[in-house]
């Protein structure tokens, strides 16, 4: 018999699951309960597009209509409030014109709040959805923020949004102080398994940067969720973090940024998509398909970037598939995959200056394992005791279970 129009038992029970796991940001706590912390201040915000309540209305919309909240100035990270910006573009000053408000950039001239800047402001609030791995940059303009709000004796407010990788996992070597940059500022590893509230907690005690700190928890997360499973609606972050999925395998080919090979810029599944002119796509899928990696498979690819490495050039590689989100190993993946493409075209292949390989992971010594010959498994032995290590740390500013 014909079922058109009919749903399934089941179906409404995926959707009643899904209702009961919904998670309320931040920014929702705030205005239903905690709205006195901003009362007879004037507010700065951090933000970009990410920061919404779960009906997709921006946090900027949101103080600013508020009649008892005053916003008087806005901030922008890497790629812009209104997320217009692409990597590594530098944003200038401007008025924001929906609302009339300054918007000072923190991905230009300076990454810090100025004094100058901040001469409007009683408290900062930060509002961006983070990704979960030590090179997206937001995490350290909420750092360099928070610097700002201590030297400038202003509070500063975090309202806390999912890790959309989830709470658990925690991969990689721990960064070491000689290579810190704007891509990783501090002693974590690559993939940290913390919210922003939490890595604020971090940073303020930890690394003592001692700024007056509170964070707006969320409500209903649990640290083995991930984005999916938050009943909240995913805005992509930045213009190369589409999909949730992109999260997941972005610790991963995130690296390949430092080498010859395409991260996937320039094409609709960027960092899902890696590859170069010099590739046999066969090859490679043949040989990661080999190694039997837990979560994910590879399936041989080929495309041509519009923009970035290869723009233009028809590219050969591969197409990651996390096929068990749970098991997937982001960082021991992303090593896989690059020490086969070293070993499989050692010609050809070749790690980069100008998006340094180093500065990604963390420290100078995985390269040079790398070119030795040695073995992924001999890599991550080498950093492990320096992860539990961390791990046992990180449990001191976990917010959620």
């Amino acid at each position: 018999m014909l079922t058109f129009g009919i749903v399934s038992s089941k179906s409404v029970t995926a959707d009643n699951e899904k209702k009961k796991n919904k998670v309320s940001p931040g920014i929702e706590v705030l205005l239903k309960d905690d709205k006195n912390v901003l009362s007879g201040k004037k507010v700065g915000l951090i933000t970009n597009p990410t920061g919404i309540d779960s009906e997709l209305t921006s946090i900027v919309d949101l103080l600013h209509d508020d009649p008892d909240i005053q916003l008087t100035a806005l901030f922008g990270p890497e790629h812009g409030v209104r997320g217009d910006a692409q990597a590594g573009a530098s944003v200038e000053f401007y008025i924001d014109e929906k609302t009339g408000l300054p918007v000072y950039s923190l991905y230009g001239k300076t990454k810090k709040p100025t004094p100058e800047m901040l001469k409007d402001v009683e408290v900062l609030v930060f509002d961006i959805q983070d990704v979960g791995t030590r090179f997206y940059t937001y995490i350290y303009t909420m750092a360099y923020a928070m610097e700002a709000a201590k030297e400038n004796d202003i509070p500063f407010i975090v309202l806390d949004r999912p890790n959309p990788q989830g709470g658990v996992s925690v991969e990689g070597p721990i960064l070491e102080p000689e290579f810190s940059s704007f891509v990783g500022m501090y002693p974590i590893p690559l993939k940290h398994g913390m919210t922003v509230g939490e890595l604020a907690t971090l940073f303020n005690k930890q690394f003592k940067i001692g700024a007056d700190l509170k964070v707006i928890k969320m409500k209903g997360w649990k640290r083995d969720m991930d984005y999916d499973d938050t009943g909240l609606p995913f805005v992509l972050p930045s213009p190369n973090i589409p999909t949730v999925s992109t999260t997941f395998v972005y610790p991963a080919t995130g690296l390949i940024e430092g080498t010859n090979v395409s991260e996937g810029r320039g094409t609709t599944k960027p960092f899902e998509l890696i590859g170069a002119p010099y590739i046999n796509s066969d090859e490679l899928a043949g040989k990661l398909n080999a190694l039997r990696l837990p979560g994910v498979k590879f399936r041989a690819a080929s495309f041509t970037p519009t923009f970035s490495k290869h723009a233009g050039k028809l590219s050969h590689g591969v197409e990651i598939y996390v096929s068990d989100r749970k098991k997937f190993k982001a960082v021991p993946t992303g090593l896989h995959i690059i020490k086969t493409i070293h070993d499989l075209y050692p010609n050809d292949f070749e790690f980069l200056q100008a998006n340094n390989f180093s500065l990604l992971i963390g420290n100078g010594w995985v390269k040079g394992k790398i070119e030795d010959g040695a073995s992924v498994n001999e890599i991550m032995s080498e950093y492990e005791d320096d992860l539990d290590a961390f791990k046992k740390v990180r449990k001191k500013y976990l917010l959620y279970r």
